[in-house]
């Protein structure tokens, strides 16, 4: 095991923050993480396990021992009449992985394609796009249990997914490291088109005939159109959940805002558009020096160069205040802070 000290962070990251690690090593096999665990336990030292790193905001230095997630491979490891179960290590890139099961003509991944990170950070967050969520297509997955020096196997019902939200997230939070995950993809896929734009893209594109492989170019295309490419702007994909109200506070809205862009979520509930209610408030294309609010779409923050964590951070302080402020909406991060 090679550890390497003050490392900078800025590859490791989507939000391309220059953020130093007093140590960092990457592990490909599950004895190597074992053997990496071992060392800043015995120094006392926390740690930090890193996937494709596009879900964080790192606010500070972090001292202590940085583990990159790089287990790999994929697998089918059974199938029946009308699903393929396939098994794909923590560290795959997510795109890569979607891309993969269209190739083979597999449904249900199809509305995630081009979200950015690794499939082990696709069940933690539940990621979810376009009126499909990772709840949807998920079967179990393998985590190495910190403590207890064990792989525990967790299904469905194990995981208590949410909004953006999991077991890990919330109870386990820092308790395991993912290791891989199996999904239950369909041989004959249900295609789900209704949500957002991409009906009207598949116009656009000539397209006369529903496949996995079309569903997922129109969603390539209109997330490519809508978001900027961590490659060449640094963000994190949607800083902020979408919040839910009562109907009580949602019809309140309406008779003060008649525009408010809102979804049925539940009994007596809507899910507000967090983008939109950001957008009232003035803030899309905003810029306080490197650190700013991207000027096609309120949700994402953006770092056009050399702005750190904490810059974004208290930009976004700031977005909460004011939505509060006008709407009485309190929104949350989703990306997790560090």
């Amino acid at each position: 095991m090679q550890v390497l000290s003050n490392v900078s962070l800025q590859p490791y990251n989507t939000f391309g923050l220059d953020t130093p690690a007093r140590y960092f090593t990457a592990f490909e096999r599950l004895d190597q993480l074992q053997e990496a665990l071992q060392w800043p336990a015995a120094q006392g030292l926390p740690t930090l396990v890193l996937g494709g790193g596009s879900n964080i905001l790192l606010t500070k230095a972090f001292d202590g021992l940085v583990l990159k997630n790089e287990l790999k491979g994929i697998s089918v490891v059974k199938e029946d009449d009308e699903f393929v179960y396939i098994k794909a290590g923590a560290g795959e890139q997510w795109h890569g992985f979607v891309l993969h099961s269209i190739a083979q003509g597999l449904g249900g991944l199809e509305n995630l394609s081009l979200i950015p990170g690794n499939v082990g950070a696709s069940p933690m967050q539940n990621i979810g796009a376009y009126g499909v969520e990772i709840k949807d297509v998920f079967d179990s997955l393998e985590a190495w249990h910190l403590q207890d020096k064990t792989v525990v196997t967790f299904h469905h019902a194990d995981c208590a997914f949410g909004y953006r939200e999991s077991v890990f997230k919330q109870a386990y939070k820092g308790q395991f490291v993912i290791l891989s995950v199996t999904f239950k993809l369909r041989k004959h896929p249900q295609f789900h088109t209704s949500y957002g734009a991409i009906n009207t893209e598949l116009e656009q594109m000539g397209v006369t005939e529903l496949s996995v492989q079309a569903i997922s170019q129109a969603v390539i295309n209109i997330r490519s159109s809508k978001l900027p490419d961590p490659k060449k702007i640094g963000n994190a994909g949607s800083f902020f959940k979408n919040p839910t109200v009562s109907e009580m506070h949602y019809k309140v809205l309406k008779g003060s805002f008649p525009e408010v862009v809102a979804y049925p979520a539940g009994q007596n509930a809507y899910k507000l558009a967090a983008g939109w209610l950001i957008e009232q408030c003035g803030w899309k294309g905003y810029r306080e020096g490197d650190a700013g609010v991207h000027e096609k779409q309120a949700l994402v923050l953006v770092n056009y160069g050399k702005a750190s964590g904490q810059d974004i951070y208290r930009l976004s302080t700031k977005i909460l205040q004011s939505v509060q402020l006008r709407f009485g909406v309190l929104l949350e991060r989703e990306v997790n802070i560090i």
